[in-house]
């Protein structure tokens, strides 16, 4: 796969677990207000929250790890490498971005 294609899935699969990673975020800040502080430190709390972590886990994963993968079961080791790189890197680009953005605010 060429880097021209291989830059753009892996900037593709960082905005999409940056843009899964933000809704989360924003359902842990309001969960409070929408089922009270009562409810979240019961056990079905922490259940719920812990269900959240593994899907959360399991949907990055798929996005930063599942085409690596797959490409790298088909024999395209170098492409596969190559795209996990750049995701990691458009992802801590994100992270800095996010930073900056925080300080300024």
């Amino acid at each position: 796969m060429k880097n021209k294609k291989l830059a753009q899935f892996s900037f593709l699969h960082s905005l999409l677990a940056v843009i899964y990673i933000g809704l989360v975020a924003i359902l842990m800040l309001n969960l409070e207000n929408w089922v009270g502080q009562q409810n979240i430190n019961q056990p079905w709390g922490v259940m719920g929250f812990l269900l959240l972590f593994v899907i959360s886990a399991t949907v990055v994963g798929g996005l930063v790890l599942g085409r690596p993968i797959i490409m790298y079961l088909d024999n395209q080791k170098k492409s596969a490498l190559e795209l996990l790189l750049y995701t990691v890197v458009w992802l801590f680009i994100w992270m800095v971005l996010i930073f900056v953005l925080i300080a300024w605010l």
